[in-house]
């Protein structure tokens, strides 16, 4: 997809400040700190427009984007690390959960997981979270330019039987270095827009 327009239209912490709109929306889930930021950036083929940080943690709202005035990409705060209260972690979770189980212009969730290492036991949550609701799923293994390409099917199958997916379900590999992925990564969306 020729990205034209894409900006950021509101960070909503609860359903009163989601934007009032029927356009197609995707969330973008992962642990904290996996590369969510520069996937958005690469998607949208905009520097900064989603602030990258060395400090998990950075995302704690809901950050809607629109792109090319037809969908919104939903970037939810980081699950695992982030070094905040349990309190805080507690609230995020509760926010992130509402969204995701009453969103009706929620199309799929696009679950970003860093293939240089087996998925999390929060990935593991997650994406067993996303099939208890029966809130379709795209996953995108980021960070593909770092380890040899030789090793990017070895890496793909850990990712498969940790997330125990099945065989045929397709994993996305991404670098947003090289721009690999993306491609792809928007053929899928475009197949939950319909």
């Amino acid at each position: 997809m020729k990205v034209t327009s894409s900006e950021i239209v509101i960070s909503a912490v609860k359903p009163a400040q989601y934007p009032e709109s029927n356009l197609p929306e995707f969330a973008l889930a992962g642990r904290s700190n996996v590369g969510k930021s520069s996937f958005i950036n690469k998607m949208l083929n905009r520097r900064g427009l989603a602030r990258i940080s060395s400090k998990p943690g950075k995302t704690q709202t809901l950050n809607f984007y629109i792109i090319n005035e037809m969908l919104h990409f939903v970037d939810v705060p980081g699950y695992g690390y982030a070094k905040v209260s349990k309190t805080e972690r507690e609230a995020w979770g509760k926010m992130i959960e509402t969204y995701l189980t009453s969103r009706e212009q929620l199309k799929a969730v696009v679950q970003i997981i860093d293939v240089r290492h087996p998925p999390t036991k929060d990935d593991v949550m997650m994406y067993d979270f996303l099939k208890h609701y029966g809130i379709p799923c795209i996953i995108i293994a980021t960070k593909a330019d770092k380890i040899p390409k030789s090793k990017w099917q070895k890496h793909v199958k850990v990712v498969k039987e940790t997330l125990d997916l099945h065989p045929s379900d397709e994993i996305i590999l991404f670098s947003s270095e090289l721009g690999k992925g993306k491609e792809e990564a928007w053929a899928a969306l475009k197949g939950y827009m319909k």
